[in-house]
This record gives C-alpha cells, sequence and structure tokens, in this order.
C-alpha cells in the first residue's frame, strides 16, 4: 500500500511538472498540439505565451520558445548590378523581429538561421531590382536613404510569408569587384601620367621660351657693351692721340723720349724677352747718350 502511494505521489509529480512551462524575458512560446500550432477556439488567433509561468497538457502538448527580440542580420557581401550594367559588391545589415510567431514556425520550423538564409534571399531579390533601376552616381549619391527605403519596403512585403517584420535595412558599405578596382586604377593611374606628361610637356615649352627670351636679352645686352666699349675705346684713342698730338707740337723731344720708354717697357715686359739689335741703334739713342740735343 505504501509502495502504491509512493508511486502515485511521484506520478503526480511528473504529472504537474509535465504540465508547466516557464517563458523567459525577451521570449514568447507558442504550443504544438497534435502537430497543429494551437489557437484560440473562438477567435482562431494563435495562442502566444508572454514571460512567466504557463500550463499545458502534459504529454500531448510540446512548447516551442522563440526569441522575441530584434535580431541583426549580417550578410555577406553580395554582388549586385547597376542600371549601367556595372557590378558592385555591397555589405549591408538587416534588423528583423518575429511578427507572426505561427506562421514563422511553420514557415522556418523555429530555426533562425533557416529563417535567415529566407530572408536574405528577400532583401537581397528586393535590392537587385532596385539597384538595377540606378546608376552607380545614383547608389552612392544622396539617393541612398530613398533606396534602403524602397528596398525595405519590397523586403517587408515579401517576408511578410515568413511572419518576419524587418525593422531596417541599411548598407555599410559599397565596393566595386576587385577587377574592376584594378581597371579603374590602371585608367585613372593612365590619365594622371597622360596629364603629368602634357604639364612637363607645358613646362619644357615655356622654359625653352623663358630661356630663348634670356638669351635674346643677354645677346642684346652683350652687343650694346661691345659697342659702347668700342665708342668709349674709340673716344679713349682720339683723346691720347690728340694729347700725343699736343705734347709733339710743344716738345717733340720729349714726344720722342716718352714713345721710347713706352717701346722700352713693351719690349722688355718679361725676364725672358730677348732683342737682339746693333749697338749703335737708334732703339737705345735715349740710353747711351741720355737725350740728344
Amino acid at each position: 500500500m505504501k509502495n502504491f502511494i509512493a508511486l502515485l505521489i511521484v506520478a503526480l509529480g511528473f504529472l504537474v511538472f509535465g504540465s508547466l512551462f516557464v517563458v523567459e524575458e525577451g521570449s514568447r512560446a507558442i504550443v504544438i498540439q497534435f502537430g497543429k500550432v494551437q489557437r484560440d477556439s473562438d477567435t482562431g488567433v494563435t495562442n502566444v505565451f508572454e514571460p512567466g509561468l504557463h500550463l499545458k497538457l502534459p504529454f500531448f502538448d510540446r512548447v516551442v520558445k522563440l526569441d522575441a527580440r530584434i535580431q541583426t542580420l549580417d550578410e555577406v557581401p553580395d554582388r549586385f548590378v547597376t542600371s549601367e550594367k556595372k557590378d558592385l559588391i555591397v555589405d549591408l545589415y538587416v534588423k528583423w523581429k518575429i511578427k507572426d510567431f505561427a506562421k514563422y514556425y511553420l514557415a522556418t520550423g523555429g530555426i533562425k538561421s533557416g529563417a535567415e538564409v529566407l530572408l536574405q534571399q528577400k532583401v537581397n531579390n528586393g535590392l537587385r531590382s532596385e539597384f538595377g533601376t540606378r546608376t552607380i552616381q545614383q547608389i552612392v549619391s544622396g539617393e541612398r536613404s530613398e533606396l534602403m527605403d524602397e528596398a525595405m519596403e519590397q523586403a517587408s512585403t515579401s517576408s511578410d510569408e515568413l511572419g518576419i517584420e524587418i525593422v531596417d535595412v541599411r548598407v555599410k558599405q559599397i565596393n566595386l569587384p576587385l577587377e574592376v578596382r584594378n581597371f579603374i586604377f590602371q585608367r585613372m593611374r593612365t590619365e594622371r601620367e597622360a596629364v603629368a606628361r602634357e604639364h612637363r610637356s607645358e613646362g619644357k615649352e615655356k622654359a625653352e621660351f623663358i630661356k630663348a627670351d634670356i638669351d635674346a636679352r643677354v645677346t642684346v645686352m652683350l652687343a650694346d657693351a661691345e659697342r659702347n666699349l668700342r665708342t668709349t675705346k674709340g673716344e679713349g684713342d682720339a683723346q691720347a692721340a690728340k694729347i700725343y698730338a699736343d705734347t709733339y707740337t710743344q716738345d717733340p723731344e720729349f714726344y720722342g723720349f716718352l714713345r721710347s720708354m713706352d717701346a722700352y717697357k713693351s719690349s722688355f715686359n718679361s725676364k725672358n724677352d730677348v732683342l737682339i739689335v746693333e749697338p749703335d741703334s737708334d732703339f737705345f739713342k735715349y740710353m747711351k747718350n741720355g737725350l740728344s740735343k
């Protein structure tokens, strides 16, 4: 009898324990009864259990707990084509949450990773249609916010069948494919080199012009200096000739003496100079006898 009572108490304990379930904060729960989602018998609305302690039928009801918080889907960068048939690598993220728990469970089995795969496909489809109607300039300019709003609207419409509400869609980064970037960088480098060659050519042309102008000015200045030199020298020679003439007129003997001194000075300018003349030559008359009378 005592064993029967103990067995009965244990059975009642299992029955009570199997009739209770706890929903944690940030989660919601639905009950699967006989393979179907439990709904209100009057309204047909899915019974969604809030955080707390709840009752269920033991052995017949299966509780599925789902995260009701906002989730972040950080997508792998994907390739999109613009209206110009240009490829772009777009890195974005999606904020989403469960809107209809029964529909979400039936569509995804309550598996978050499977839900995100389906959601990513729908978001990317919406983005492709929006990217396909815009140019690169429109995408990277101020129209990006409009693009994201329209993409989110399309994705929200298509994600309703998953029981998901899309809270936000944002592009983190837009890049060109590696092969396109290399091509663009090479083209930019070629264009910059062409501009540099053009600038160097213009600089060389200006340098040649400046050099020619300076050479012309130097030539004119040298010619003017040569002309002034000859003019000054001519005037000096004329003045010297006049002085010599005036001296000769006043004292021919003294003039001859000065001319002889100049001749001596020019003839014996260096110690290595050698002059062979006859001793009685008139060249040395002032050195032999002094001034002639």
